[in-house]
């Protein structure tokens, strides 16, 4: 009975919508849906992905141009999936939300924090990794630099890259301290050795990173964060199924061990 009930109401249901099509005027008629970009990058077997390239270790442009990191390694498998070929656009942090949005390319990635700012203008992806405001400091100075307060004072150099996460926190947060602004991330932390400036604050991945990369410099409490946050890759706003796609793949990829393997190849 339960299965007769079942396709009896689908029958109904199927003649209402009939019907009801029949009924429109052509002011009422559905319209065309834009080409998803999940279709589109399949059809031109091109993937294109903004990315700064100054973030170690999610992406990185080596002096030959060419890119590395854990967002470059997970975007060549992700392009695979669809058969389609990376193709990097280089852009910065200050460009990269309106160089998605005018359709330069398909995603953004390279350590890129989910904000409710950029959310309000992009689709992210399912978050990949907790990876919050992290302080790194000359690491005979590091026991000065535990907290926003201890940080937050006069005689106290915050040095910041424009454009992004890291600007908005030292600006919201450091009311004191001597704020510089510094326009390369790459040269960033020799600012710091070179005693021109005492405290970055940056992703917990970036620091422990850098610390490895700089002998010198400490990644202070990076299992302790001063603020919590995420990282995932930024998408165009309102097509869903391309972001449906990129949420299952990159589940899929979490459940076979792949982007575990990519993780660990970067910060073990």
């Amino acid at each position: 009975m339960r299965l007769s009930f079942w396709i009896g109401y689908s029958s109904i249901a199927a003649a209402v919508l009939v019907l009801g099509g029949c009924a429109m005027n052509p002011q009422q008629q559905p319209q065309s849906v834009t080409t998803s970009r999940l279709d589109a990058v399949q059809k031109t077997g091109v993937l294109r992905i903004c990315t700064p390239g100054d973030y170690k270790p999610f992406s990185f442009q080596k002096p030959d141009a060419s890119y590395e990191g854990i967002d470059v390694d997970l975007m060549a498998s992700f392009g695979s999936s669809l058969n389609a070929k990376p193709e990097w656009v280089k852009t910065t942090w200050a460009n990269l939300l309106p160089d998605l949005a005018a359709g330069k390319c398909e995603l953004a990635v390279g350590g890129v924090s989910v904000t409710t700012e950029r959310q309000k203008r992009a689709f992210f992806s399912a978050p990949y990794m907790v990876n919050g405001k992290t302080p790194i400091a000359r690491c005979a100075d590091a026991a000065k630099y535990q907290s926003v307060a201890a940080i937050d004072k006069p005689e106290v150099r915050v040095i910041f890259n424009p454009g992004g996460s890291n600007e908005r926190f030292a600006r919201a947060n450091f009311k004191r301290a001597r704020l510089t602004l510094h326009g390369e991330n790459v040269t960033i932390f020799d600012e710091i050795l070179a005693n021109r400036a005492d405290v970055f604050v940056t992703e917990a991945a970036e620091a422990i990173t850098q610390q490895k990369l700089k002998p010198g410099l400490c990644a202070i409490n990076p299992d302790r964060p001063l603020q919590y946050g995420e990282m995932a890759w930024m998408l165009p706003r309102d097509d869903i199924a391309f972001k449906a796609y990129v949420d299952q793949w990159l589940h899929l990829a979490r459940a076979d061990g792949e982007f575990q393997r990519v993780m660990d190849r970067w910060l073990k």
